[in-house]
């Protein structure tokens, strides 16, 4: 299994809105835990594997912030002076 593969594998939980937190969370508690692939008591390898998985939560959550904004850019928003404009013809009839 290689990293490209795994990036990948990543981001499609992070992109399904059902796991979605459970992976940032998981993400997160990894990278505070002490007990990591490769422990962070050994200098500069200890943080790698760290460092990897914060770029792919980083990486992974700006693509999903950055979908939304630009899904909600794309939503047309409704002019309301137009239809303020818009006149009504209604015929009057007297009721005795």
């Amino acid at each position: 299994m290689n990293l490209k593969s795994i990036y990948n594998w990543y981001g499609q939980g992070l992109s399904n809105p059902k796991y979605r937190w459970w992976m940032i969370m998981g993400t997160l508690l990894y990278f505070l835990s002490p007990l990591d692939l490769s422990p962070d008591l050994i200098p500069i390898v200890g943080q790698i594997d760290d460092l990897i998985l914060l770029t792919f939560l980083f990486t992974q959550v700006g693509n999903l912030v950055g979908n939304y904004f630009q899904s909600q850019q794309q939503i047309p928003v409704p002019n309301h002076e137009e239809e303020v404009n818009q006149t009504i013809d209604v015929d009057a009839v007297s009721v005795d």
